[in-house]
């Protein structure tokens, strides 16, 4: 599954690990990533997402409609 969201475009940060000793190694700070299913009225079908929970919340505030729109705007494919 790729850490990536459809709406925010969050994707995967990256940094280090430090240990107790302070040795360095790479690490990977992956975004809270759902997939989501939602009606969409206006073409009459379900679409599935793949959504970070902050863009969830952001389709509960927005609604569906809206945020396929902006999701088309940043030329994704629902």
């Amino acid at each position: 599954m790729s850490a990536h969201c459809q709406l925010t475009g969050t994707k995967p940060g990256f940094g280090n690990k430090i240990s107790h000793s302070h040795r360095r190694t790479s690490r990977r700070f992956d975004p809270n990533i759902q997939h989501k299913r939602y009606w969409l009225p206006s073409e009459g079908r379900n679409v599935r997402l793949t959504l970070s929970a902050k863009a969830i919340k952001t389709v509960d505030v927005i609604g569906i409609e809206a945020a396929v729109a902006r999701i088309r705007a940043r030329g994704g494919k629902v």
